[in-house]
Formats: structure tokens, C-alpha cells, sequence
């Protein structure tokens, strides 16, 4: 199988900076030469995503991000093929609700939508949006949650009595064609096992290939033993230059303008996290600047500031390219990657990087 690659939205703004703020943060920091993340500006990002060719972007969600469904919704009518996986928060909608608004996006972008799980987690940004479900039970509404939408997409009329919802002729007027993919992403026991039962792609954070490919066996096992099969995904940033010494400076003068206490106040944040997924990015650094290179091209700067996915590839766009083939020898076909602006570095992965993974049969040529 060949490999799909999605782009970035940067609801949360934009800019040659890393500096900013996790979502369980009580505020965020806005650096010299922020860039809003106005309609026009996201609009130049999606549209340069469509016209590079990328399969995607990831529309994410979060304290300090622009509305997912809204910018989705916004966005599908600037663009031509471009899909959209949008980042969605189960336990705050109830489920006939999110079926029939899944559906009408689904019919409105002729098929272009998906959808990736959030289940949350970390307590304190859980809270700001009232949802007071501690992490074991999160993921328990999240499984009876992606059931019942499956069911009232797929059955006439849906009655249910559960632990977290209750429901009584649940229906939509018309199920969506096809029928948006869930993706999900999760380190947890709890996570692992509602993957292996309910999404079709599980997607995790960039850790080193070979702690990446053992995570999703776990995943795989679970999912025999349930008869299914999944694809897998993994989420990266990306700095990829025309020579390895220059995507190694940018790279570091990303790291030059951290300040110290706030790598510091955010690693206590970050290593401290109800996610046990970003308790694991947080390890890979250890809240230290000193030798972030944790594997051969791959860098765990971003995650000393920033939480989520906090692992770039670094290095020429033939390394980059190398990196990638590693994870998709190791079972990945779904890459979702970013860069700092993400207008410009989609230009340069795209550019640099894409060709040569067509060339290797990675991914395939662009349908343009």
C-alpha cells in the first residue's frame, strides 16, 4: 500500500516560531511575526495543500484552535479535492447530533470528510468545555459513542439505554455516502482497545520507528483478535532543506529563542499530563535542550514547548525521504505532517521530499 500525505491547518496561528502554548495552558504566547489564523490565511494553506497535491489536512481542535467543524466547513469551498480530517470531541456533542452534522458535511463536500476522535486528555482543558469524565471512563463514552453514530448512519432508527447516552428513534434523513472514516489516536490501555474495535485508521505521535511500530502492533493483535483490520498513522512535523546543514540551522534557531523557564514550566506540564501519550513525548527530551536528536533525522525540539505531536524530521530532503521509508516499512500509510510557517513548508516538502518518495514507490505520483 502506498502511502497517503496530509497537511497541517494552523488554526492556533502561524509563524517562524515554535513558542506558543499547549491546550491545557492557561494562555498562550503570541511571538514576533505571529500570524492570525484569519479565514484568508488558512484559505492559503488549504488551497496550497490542494494544489501540492497533499491527500489532506488535519483540521485539529483545542482551547486556542478556531472551531473544527466551522473552519471545515468554510474551507471545503475554497478547495477542489482536498480532504479533510476533522478533529472532533465526542463527549461534547450528543451522538444523533453529531451523526446528522457529519452527515450534511459529508454530502456538502461530496465525500471529502473525515474524522479524527479526540477523546481527550488532560483534566484541565476537559473542564474549560464542562466535561468533568475522568481519563478510563473518556475513552468507555468514547466507545459507546462511535457506535451508536455508526448505527444511526447504518439502520433505520436507533433506541438505546446506555451508561452515557439514552436515545429513542435516533435517525438521520439520509446516511452520508460514503460513510466518513474515523481516525483515533491514544497510548493508553483503554485507548488501544477502542481502537481496535470502533476507527479505521489508529494514528500516533512520531516516536522513534521502532517504539512507533510496536505501539501499533499492540494495536494490530487487539484488532485480530476482534476480525478487523485498521491502517495506521503517524503524526510529524517536518524541516527538510536542499542540504542537511540547512534544515539543522533552522532547526536550531528555532531551539535558540526558547527561553529556559518556559521549556521548564512546560515539561512539568507536559510530563505530568493525564495523556499518557504526551507523558511519552515529554520523555524523549526530558525537558532538556541537550541532545534532541533521539533518532537519525528525527528531533524532539517542538515537544520542549509545544504539547502534541512533538517530533520533526530534520535533515535533506533525501534524508527526510529515508526517515519516511523507514516508518512505512514499519507498517505506517498515513502520514500527517506540518512545518513552521506551514505555507512555506509545505512548499518545501512538496517540493522536495514528495518526488523523491514517488520515485521509491512510497507514495504515489500526483493526480494532477
Amino acid at each position: 500500500m502506498t502511502a497517503r500525505i496530509f497537511w497541517f491547518l494552523p488554526t492556533a496561528g502561524d509563524g517562524r516560531s515554535i513558542v506558543g502554548a499547549s491546550h491545557a495552558s492557561s494562555h498562550r504566547v503570541e511571538p514576533a511575526g505571529f500570524r492570525r489564523p484569519s479565514l484568508r490565511y488558512l484559505t492559503e494553506v488549504a488551497q496550497a495543500a490542494d494544489r501540492l497535491d497533499y491527500e489532506g489536512v488535519l483540521t485539529p481542535t483545542g482551547t486556542w484552535c478556531e472551531d473544527a467543524w466551522l473552519t471545515t466547513a468554510a474551507l471545503l469551498q475554497a478547495t477542489r479535492r482536498l480532504k479533510f480530517l476533522v478533529a472532533f470531541r465526542p463527549g461534547l456533542t450528543p451522538p444523533t447530533l453529531a451523526a446528522q452534522q457529519a452527515a450534511t458535511l459529508q454530502r456538502f463536500s461530496e465525500g471529502r470528510v473525515l474524522f479524527n476522535i479526540v477523546t481527550g486528555g488532560d483534566d484541565a482543558e476537559q473542564r474549560r468545555f464542562g466535561d468533568w469524565v475522568d481519563h478510563d471512563r473518556r475513552y468507555a463514552r468514547t466507545d459507546e459513542f462511535l457506535d451508536r453514530v455508526h448505527r444511526i448512519w447504518t439502520e433505520e432508527s436507533v433506541d438505546h439505554d446506555g451508561e452515557f447516552y439514552r436515545v429513542e428513534d435516533a435517525r438521520v434523513s439520509e446516511a452520508p455516502d460514503p460513510l466518513p472514516e474515523f481516525w483515533f489516536g491514544g497510548s493508553s490501555d483503554p485507548a488501544l482497545t477502542v481502537a481496535a474495535k470502533r476507527v479505521q485508521t489508529y494514528l500516533t505521535w512520531g516516536e522513534p520507528p521502532a517504539a512507533a511500530k510496536a505501539k501499533i502492533e499492540r494495536v494490530r493483535a487487539l484488532a485480530d483478535a476482534e476480525g478487523r483490520k485498521l491502517t495506521y498513522g503517524i503524526r510529524l512535523h517536518t524541516i527538510s532543506r536542499d542540504t542537511s546543514e540547512e534544515a539543522w540551522a533552522v532547526a536550531q534557531r528555532l531551539l535558540d529563542e526558547l527561553p529556559d523557564d518556559a521549556v521548564d514550566k512546560a515539561h512539568q506540564l507536559h510530563a505530568s499530563s493525564q495523556s499518557e501519550g504526551q507523558r511519552r513525548m515529554a520523555a524523549l527530551h526530558g525537558g532538556s535542550k541537550d541532545s534532541l536528536e533521539i533518532y537519525p533525522n528525527l528531533w524532539a525540539g517542538v515537544g520542549l514547548i509545544r504539547g502534541g505531536a512533538g517530533t520533526a524530521l530534520v535533515g535533506s530532503h533525501e534524508e527526510v525521504a529515508n526517515l519516511i521509508g523507514e516508518y512505512h516499512d514499519a507498517g505506517f500509510d498515513e502520514f500527517i505532517l506540518s512545518g513552521y510557517p506551514h505555507l512555506e513548508e509545505a512548499y518545501h516538502f512538496a517540493e522536495g521530499v514528495r518526488p523523491i518518495l514517488d520515485q521509491r514507490g512510497v507514495t504515489a505520483p500526483a493526480r494532477r
